[in-house]
């Protein structure tokens, strides 16, 4: 195991993976912006330093400054969270130059599975199947309306970099593509550095069904079984919850099958994601692979009793798994909800400062935190501020228990999304699993 890891990232994330590293008898390095300088991860590091200013492009994007001070400190390894430079080609490369471990898959993986369209033509020539759609991108908004007139309407108008909803969008029609294609191109662009668009066929009323898998370097794959995170606002999950109440078994084990399948595909290792797209006929699609840790991942280990970044830290000290898949077991139900620094009715950020944060607590109560009670949330990145996560012997009873800790759950001093949550906990279709991406238009 190593000695010593730098956490490259900021927020929950960068606390829970220290938390993983402290009971694991590892030495943490903390990186912070000017912004957060009073941040929770900042004060559990067992040290930290700045990178620079409050912007990302400043700060937990540089680099450079990040290797710099990965060597001053001596950290043998890297891990670089979710967001931000998890899914960088060049920061995982740049890692391995510098003699660095990169907690996560190669860089030539990340690569191929970091454009949707290169990952489209792997998953094909794999066998795994993927919605229809095309695999090359398109020169301008023309070509697009050639594309989906021929396809059909509605379809799905998608950036091939990067993820989070961003340059993605339903289109209807022509017009709709013109007014969309602009927009969208330069969304990715600002985000991600790369403006190729390319177009799906829109699935009507799917859900969003993803298959958790951990692969270590000696060609061994299992699945840790599904997380269903349909609900969504703005293509950006909201509310996880496993196992999913949809799928029957014989479904959840061809999903499982196809998701190892495609992972030893392109000899991947360490933790990922594979995420599908599922019909009302039980039929799925390949939609993308996230080649890191997700922000859901709380709930499948508590269902399955598994440290998921202590496999990661394993696996990329060059363990084994040390376990097969008819090991992985699969106990009671999780649900995880996002608690957003935003404006519950238009979704938009809300930042300020906290004045009052205080949390439900009991059993089957799980919180994942970025801010503290006097917390100042920035405009700077992205506004979920906490996670909270429940766990009962069956669904109905995380529900019960989500709908209990959401009702005694407070934050003052900013706006936060924690009225819609409610609202999504206490709806009768949501109690009976009419959890289809189009809840939050049709009943919210």
């Amino acid at each position: 195991m190593f000695k010593k890891v730098l956490i490259a990232n900021r927020g929950e994330i960068a606390a829970r993976v220290m938390r993983t590293c402290k009971s694991l008898g590892v030495a943490t390095v903390g990186v912070y912006s000017e912004a957060d300088m009073e941040a929770p991860h900042v004060k559990m590091a067992d040290e930290a330093y700045l990178l620079g200013g409050p912007r990302v492009a400043e700060s937990y994007l540089n680099i450079d400054k990040i290797l710099e001070i990965a060597r001053f400190s001596k950290a043998e390894a890297i891990h670089p969270g979710y967001g931000l430079l998890s899914e960088n080609t060049e920061f995982s490369r740049r890692c391995e130059e510098e003699g660095l471990v990169f907690i996560g898959p190669s860089p030539e993986v990340i690569s191929r599975m970091g454009s949707k369209i290169e990952a489209r033509k792997v998953m094909e020539e794999a066998g795994v199947p993927i919605v229809p759609g095309i695999a090359y991108p398109l020169a301008d908004a023309e070509e697009a309306v050639r594309v989906a007139d021929h396809m059909g309407y509605p379809v799905m108008l998608k950036a091939s970099a990067g993820g989070g909803g961003i340059g993605m969008q339903i289109v209807g029609n022509a017009d709709e593509i013109h007014k969309a294609f602009a927009g969208n191109q330069k969304r990715a662009t600002d985000f991600f550095g790369d403006g190729a668009m390319y177009i799906e066929k829109y699935i009507e009323n799917p859900r969003h069904i993803e298959i958790q898998i951990l692969a270590d370097g000696f060609g061994d794959t299992v699945y840790l079984w599904e997380r269903e995170c349909s609900i969504q606002r703005r293509n950006q999950k909201v509310v996880e919850e496993a196992p999913s109440s949809f799928l029957d078994e014989v479904t959840r084990s061809k999903m499982g099958e196809a998701a190892v399948k495609a992972a030893q595909s392109i000899k991947y290792r360490n933790a990922g994601t594979i995420e599908f797209l599922v019909d009302e006929n039980k039929n799925f699609y390949f939609l993308e692979m996230n080649t890191r840790l997700q922000v859901e991942h709380p709930v499948t280990e508590e269902i399955t009793g598994l440290d998921l970044v202590a496999e990661q830290l394993r696996i990329a000290a060059g363990d084994s798994l040390g376990f097969a898949q008819d090991d992985v077991k699969r106990e009671g139900h999780a649900i995880e909800v996002r608690i957003y620094a935003e404006d519950p009715k238009t979704f938009f950020p809300s930042p300020g400062t906290i004045t009052k944060l205080s949390l439900p607590e009991g059993p089957g109560v799980r919180h994942e935190l970025a801010v503290h009670g006097q917390s100042v949330v920035t405009p700077f990145y992205d506004p979920m501020i906490a996670k909270l996560v429940v766990r009962g012997k069956n669904r109905d009873e995380a529900i019960d228990c989500l709908q209990e800790a959401l009702a005694h759950y407070q934050v003052e001093g900013i706006k936060t999304n924690i009225s819609m949550l409610q609202k999504v906990a206490a709806h009768p279709a949501f109690r009976a699993g009419d959890t289809t991406t189009s809840f939050v238009t049709k009943y919210l």
